[in-house]
Parts: C-alpha cells; sequence; structure tokens
C-alpha cells in the first residue's frame, strides 16, 4: 500500500539495507576472471576516523521556515515589463544572504498557504532510495546506481560519484549527514591511489568515476574496487567527478556547519590536487578546460569533444567552492590565487562566446569568415553556413542559453540541461542571463520538458549526423538516452535553477508531471522519445538517482532555504563590465 507522506515529513533513521552484489555474497573480481584487475584499497585508517566522528560546530542561524513560502513566492516572481529579458533583481535581494540562511539539521514544516499537497509517492521513494544503500565495514558509504534485477548489472551495483550527488543531498535535507561524511572520506581516499592505464599513469588529482564493495565470505573481509575510467565504455577518465566531489564537500559543510572535515588534511590535500590538476599551464589559449567524448553525465561518444558546457559549469562552480573551502595558509593561498585569476577568465570567456540570443545569433548569421589579427570580429572563424537549420526556429524573441561547445570553427548549438542549470547555480550566468534561460524553457516547454523532464540535451541527431558523430551507437539512437533523451534526475537541478531565478511555479510544473508517472514505471533511469512518453528502450528500472533527484526537488520546492546548499550568490568583484573587446563592436 503507497502511504501518504509528504516530503515535508521527517523520516527517521533506519539501519541502512545492504545490497546484494556490493555488500553481501562473494562477487568474482576481475583478477579471478583473468582480466586486468581494478584497483584495489584496503585502508584500515579510514575505519578509525569514521569510527571516531568529529563533533560537529553548528551554529544555527534564521532559516527560511520562518517566512511564509507564499511571501517568498511573491518576492521571487518578478512581474513582466518591456525589458528584454525579465531580470532576476526581486529575487536577488530574497537570495542575497543564501549562503548563510540555511538552518542545519533536520527539516521540519507543513505544506505552506496550500501551496503544497503531500504526495503519496515520497513515501515509496524515500524506502528505495534506502534499499540502494551500500555499506563498507559496517558504515554506509553511498548507493548503488540502479537495483533492477530484471536486467544484467554491468556497472550499475557500483557507487557512481556523479550519481551520488542527488542521494547525498536528499540526505543531508532530511538530516542524515553520517552517509555523506562517509562517502567524501572514502573517495578522497581512493584518490590517494596510484592509477594506471596500460602502462599510462594518471594524473595524482584524478577523482575515481565509481567504487565497489567486495565481501570475501570467507575471509569475512571487505574491500574496495575503484574504476579510474579504466574499466569504462571508451576508457575515459571522469573529469566531472572531482568537480562534483568539491561541490558535494561544500553543501556538506554548509548543511551541517561542520568545517572541521572540510580542514582535515587529507581532504585539503584533495581539493588541492584536483585544482592543481585543471589549474595547470599548457598550450591551451582559452581559459576553458579541453576534454575528450564520454568524460562527464554523457559518457558516450555524442561529439561533445573539445571545451563541453557541463564541464566548463562544474568547473567554474568547484572552483568557486574550492576557494571557500580551502584553508588560508601557505599552500592554500597559493592555489586561491591561481583559482581567482582562472574565475576571472573563465567568466568572461563563457559569458561572452557561449551565450546565444537571438541578437547574437543573427551576428554570427552575419560573420564575415578568414579574418586575421587581434581586431578580428569572428574570432573562432566560424563559418555561418555551419548554422543548422532548426537553431533559427528553436531561439525565441525572449531568451537565450550557453551553447553546447566553442572551438576553432566549431559552435555546437545543442541545448544542454545540466550545464545552463548548473551555469545559474554557479552564478556562472548573470541575472540577465539566468531569466532569459528560465524563459527560453517556458516557452520551450514542449521541446525541452515534454510528457517527462528533462531532455538532457536537445535536439537529437538523426539520419547520418547520427552515423558520423555517435558511430552509428545502438544505445544512443535518436531521442533515447544522451541523444535526445528525457531524465528524470535533471529535474532536481531544474528546481534548484528555477528557485535561484524566481520561478517556483514552473519547477512545481514539472515535479508534477514527474510525479504523474515515475512509481508507475518503476523509477526509470531515462525515457524515450520527442516528449518523453516511452520508458527508455534499455533503461535500468529502480535507478537511484532518478529517485533521489525527484526527492530533492520536492523538499527544495516546499523550503527553498536548502538551496543554499548548492547555490552561490554572485561574486561582486568578478563582475566586470561586460563587454566582449573593443574587436566585438560593430
Amino acid at each position: 500500500m503507497v502511504s501518504s507522506i509528504s516530503s515535508s515529513t521527517k523520516f527517521p533513521r533506519m539501519a541502512p539495507s545492504t545490497v546484494d552484489g556490493p555488500t553481501n555474497g562473494s562477487v568474482k573480481s576481475k583478477e579471478e576472471d583473468g582480466s586486468a584487475p581494478l584497483f584495489e584499497i584496503d585502508d584500515s585508517d579510514l575505519s578509525k576516523l569514521l569510527e571516531k566522528p568529529r563533533p560537529l560546530n553548528i551554529e544555527r542561524k534564521r532559516s527560511f521556515d520562518e517566512r511564509s513560502f507564499s511571501e517568498m513566492s511573491i518576492a521571487m516572481s518578478p512581474p513582466r515589463n518591456n525589458n528584454f529579458y525579465r531580470t532576476s533583481d526581486n529575487s536577488s535581494r530574497v537570495f542575497d544572504n543564501l549562503d548563510g540562511v540555511y538552518s542545519p539539521g533536520r527539516w521540519t514544516g507543513t505544506p505552506r498557504s496550500g501551496y503544497f499537497e503531500p504526495h503519496p509517492i515520497v513515501g515509496e521513494a524515500w524506502e528505495a532510495l534506502r534499499r540502494s544503500m551500500v555499506n563498507y565495514r559496517g558504515q554506509p558509504v553511498g548507493t548503488i546506481a540502479a537495483l533492477d534485477n530484471s536486467s544484467e548489472e554491468l556497472n550499475y551495483d557500483q557507487v557512481f560519484v556523479r550519481d551520488f550527488v542527488p542521494s547525498a543531498l536528499a540526505f543531508l535535507m532530511n538530516g542524515e549527514p553520517e552517509i555523506v561524511k562517509n562517502f567524501l572520506l572514502k573517495t578522497v581516499y581512493l584518490q590517494s591511489r596510484e592509477k594506471k592505464v596500460d602502462n599510462f599513469k594518471l594524473g595524482e588529482g584524478v577523482m575515481p568515476a565509481s567504487f565497489k564493495v567486495l565481501h570475501n565470505p570467507v575471509r569475512n573481509t571487505e574491500t574496495i574496487l575503484a574504476d579510474y575510467g579504466e574499466s569504462a565504455i571508451g576508457r575515459v577518465a571522469p573529469v566531472d567527478s572531482g568537480f562534483w566531489w568539491i561541490i558535494l564537500l561544500r553543501a556538506y559543510t554548509k548543511s551541517t556547519g561542520d568545517s572541521s572535515l572540510s580542514e582535515m588534511p587529507e581532504i585539503q590535500r584533495g581539493i588541492r590536487l584536483i585544482m592543481t590538476l585543471c589549474l595547470s599551464e599548457g598550450f591551451d589559449t582559452f581559459p576553458t578546460l579541453l576534454c575528450a567524448d564520454g568524460c562527464c553525465m554523457i559518457d558516450r561518444r555524442m561529439g561533445v569533444y573539445g571545451y563541453p558546457i557541463e564541464i566548463q559549469a562544474l568547473f567554474f562552480m568547484a572552483l568557486r567552492c574550492a576557494s571557500q573551502l580551502l584553508k588560508r595558509d601557505a599552500e592554500g593561498n597559493e592555489c586561491i590565487d591561481q583559482i581567482v585569476k582562472r574565475l576571472h577568465a573563465l567568466s568572461f570567456h563563457m559569458r561572452s562566446y557561449f551565450w546565444l540570443d537571438i541578437k547574437q545569433l543573427n551576428d554570427i548569421y552575419r560573420y564575415k569568415t578568414e579574418e586575421y589579427s587581434h581586431t578580428a570580429v569572428n574570432k573562432f572563424n566560424v563559418i555561418p553556413d555551419s548554422l543548422p537549420d532548426w537553431v533559427f526556429d528553436f531561439m525565441p524573441t525572449r531568451g537565450g542559453y550557453f551553447i553546447g561547445n566553442v572551438s576553432p570553427a566549431k559552435m555546437d548549438f545543442r541545448w544542454f540541461c545540466l550545464g545552463n542549470c548548473v551555469a545559474i547555480l554557479s552564478a556562472l550566468a548573470t541575472p540577465e542571463q539566468s531569466s532569459a534561460i528560465m524563459d527560453l524553457i517556458e516557452s520551450r516547454w514542449q521541446e525541452l520538458v515534454g510528457e517527462m523532464p528533462l531532455k538532457i540535451c536537445y535536439p537529437a541527431m538523426e539520419s547520418h549526423e547520427w552515423r558520423i558523430v555517435t558511430g552509428c551507437d545502438p544505445k544512443n539512437t535518436s531521442w533515447s538516452y544522451h541523444n535526445g533523451g528525457s531524465w528524470p534526475v535533471l529535474i532536481w537541478l531544474l528546481t534548484a535553477a528555477c528557485i535561484k531565478a524566481g520561478r517556483p511555479q514552473t519547477a512545481k510544473r514539472a515535479i508534477e508531471l514527474a510525479e504523474s508517472r515515475l512509481l508507475m514505471d518503476g523509477w526509470p533511469e531515462y525515457y524515450d522519445g520527442k516528449l518523453g512518453r516511452f520508458i527508455g528502450k534499455q533503461a535500468r528500472k529502480n535507478q537511484t538517482w532518478s529517485i533521489a533527484g525527484y526527492l530533492v526537488a520536492k523538499m527544495m520546492l516546499e523550503d527553498p532555504s536548502h538551496l543554499g546548499m548548492i547555490s552561490l550568490e554572485e561574486d561582486k568583484q568578478m563582475k566586470p563590465q561586460m563587454k566582449r573587446s573593443a574587436s566585438w563592436a560593430f
């Protein structure tokens, strides 16, 4: 029987369920079947740290619970005016001190002002999330990717760094930080292991894509095997794992008020290693990060190689989080100086060259080519004839977005949801750009949301383009999986972005769409079709981040103070006058 429980209800702590595969039973490793071994870790030191948790240094501050949501929704919904974009001035005033208002500990409350009604699937979602929890030596350390016994496991029985983020946020919002702390400690220890793919040694700062807990019933021991990309499809290291780890570390610190974890020498070293890896000098002429295909959530060949928006937005957010988390000592200050310089360059580059609205689209349409010298207007020598036909119809008069990729002679005009939502949350997008992104989503609701939130990218590649770009990938066929599929997990990012931009009603509309089907369909990984009408042809059921993404979205909408965990306000010192340069003037 489905329990009628509001997501604003406190859910009591429960003993974490063990999961067949990761925690119980004999699991065959790669060493046993003769293939190359994964990396093994046996860290008794970590167990000692986990057995003696540090006391939380919690300082309670004023929460948004002290205000009615109806007051907030009025403040967060700026009236339409004659400006080209609706600005976020009103919402900015509400969230001016958002970083400081999160009230740590378990949250309580009832639906405010009749805005919310309890939904029966919330209780089922919590039960499913707890069933996915994985233990290591008696301590919860993460959640597996999916608990679907009807399909071959592949690597869905592992704890993925990026997949765990919405689960971690759900536990933090429910006042259960222990599993998040254990996860952060476990992954930073995995980072310190030597990592090799064939005969090549990976950078010290590389975080694992995933790990798996193996139980030996004969010896009654547990070990952890980590994958740094050597077992992934395409053998690509996860560039986003380190960024998500830093973002989650800040979320934990903001939620609990416990700065002792981030101040541990091991954690500080982990942050600096990630930053060193990303800020090292090379042949780059841009402040963006050069990446291979398959290095992020889109982990298969999809033509995102180069400078994908997802990585650049996460990079920007991780830089800002790291600058807050690093200690102001000799090593920390040196790293912070490098971060500040990169942030200034990166924000200018992204806001100038990745941003697309109807005016900029018209400018590109009229570009001249083969320009030489520093006065060139078409700096990347983009050929106007390469503009896809669909983008002219897709671009509304009021709205805009960060395009998928910008590199020499290449602009990927596809819309990518994750990168644009993170751009809003990290304040990479200016308040005006944030409002424009929301305008685009609202005006292109049928294309980007349809019947199930939310398109991972738009539009899908079809026919000859699909064959060339994906290599005839049978999983990424048109309007499926990464190629225009609809992913319920993205609803938490959309909700967070909507609240920050002052559009909670837009998030509520998307959540109601998801609620109508998710439980009935068995919490699928993704949906297929132009409208997201069909369960994905290879989608796993009971996908953990689909479950957690819904819970996080629901809790955030009911208590917007949770946004402080994963939102950053605009840095006033990093707000240069938005001019591309004199060479861009016509």
